[in-house]
């Protein structure tokens, strides 16, 4: 099981696999605006969570019941065999197994078998500042060899909703299943649980990673774009314009303090922001303004979204 650490830099928010991410998402590099531009904040925090419940949903598509079950019946069997019931073990093992067989009849060449899904938010309080301090000290620590410091310093630093699909790893999991079975039958019920305990314990944990201040840039973005498109944009909205490509650089200067991209990718955003700005400048309007920034967009994102795996 992963231990998670919280500390005032660090909260985490974990959401049941078969509910939607709850709550608002709290951005500090757009609260730190001023006041009057609060509503920037809220309608990017509404995107950010619109999104991860919009990945989460397509993952649990992926879930597949068969495997569900056969988790199920497992550890059903790892209870019975705890009650001394064998002949309910061996029936519920033989639940899972048949459950297995279905899901590779249907696609042999499956490695993972998705059981089910969780989304864990990570969240940042703290400015930019604070930021750059903690990754300053943590270097001076690492200098000083103090590593384990220095690793709980930086373990606060992330911005990301991560989902994290559990699956059952069809290369060794059927097998374990089948010498369990062979084991009961001898009589050797201890090491049939061991096994059986050794299996549960080794599902392996996909993780997709959203980098949030990537994300509410994007959607801040495409409220910047519908106002350089206006011909007829007030002042008002030209401010407003201005506000949002400020807004939207903040977060990508949060991204890049987190390490959500490569460098080259946050050179050429900060470029075209200064581009956009210079054509839409004193209220010129046009199309096409936004269409390289995306691609930055799609490279941050996709340096951070990376799938992980690991052994639960």
């Amino acid at each position: 099981m992963k231990i998670i650490d919280q500390n005032l830099l660090h909260t985490l928010k974990t959401s049941a696999c078969v509910l939607a991410l709850a709550g608002t998402l709290m951005v500090p590099s757009l609260a730190s605006y001023a006041e009057d531009k609060a509503d920037l904040s809220l309608e990017a925090n509404a995107q950010v969570e619109q999104d991860t419940q919009d990945q989460t949903a397509e993952k649990r598509k992926e879930i597949i019941a068969e495997a569900v079950s056969a988790l199920s019946e497992t550890r059903s069997a790892l209870k019975a065999l705890d009650e001394e019931k064998t002949k309910d073990a061996l029936s519920a093992l033989e639940k899972a197994t048949g459950k297995l067989e279905i899901i590779l009849a249907r696609d042999p060449s499956l490695a993972l078998a998705p059981t089910g899904v969780r989304t864990e938010t990570y969240d940042i309080i703290g400015s930019l500042n604070d930021i750059n301090k903690i990754k300053k000290d943590a270097k001076s620590l690492l200098g000083d060899d103090k590593v384990q410091a220095a690793r709980h310093l930086l373990s606060g630093l992330a911005s990301e909703a991560v989902i994290k699909t559990t699956n059952i790893p069809l290369a060794t999991y059927p097998d374990a299943i089948k010498k369990a079975v062979k084991l009961i039958d001898e009589d050797k019920i201890n090491e049939a649980k061991a096994v059986l305990q050794t299996a549960l314990n080794t599902l392996v944990v996909t993780q997709k990673i959203i980098p949030l201040p990537v994300v509410v840039a994007e959607s801040l973005l495409d409220d910047a774009e519908k106002l350089a498109e206006n011909e007829e944009r007030t002042e008002e909205e030209s401010e407003r314009l201005s506000d949002l490509l400020g807004a939207a650089e903040t977060e990508i200067q949060l991204a890049q303090a987190l390490g959500y991209g490569e460098k080259k990718d946050f050179e050429d955003f900060y470029k075209e922001i200064k581009t956009i700005r210079s054509k839409s400048f004193d209220g010129k309007s046009g199309l096409g303004f936004f269409e390289q920034i995306r691609s930055f967009m799609e490279s941050m994102t996709l340096f951070s979204q990376p799938e992980k795996q690991n052994n639960n």
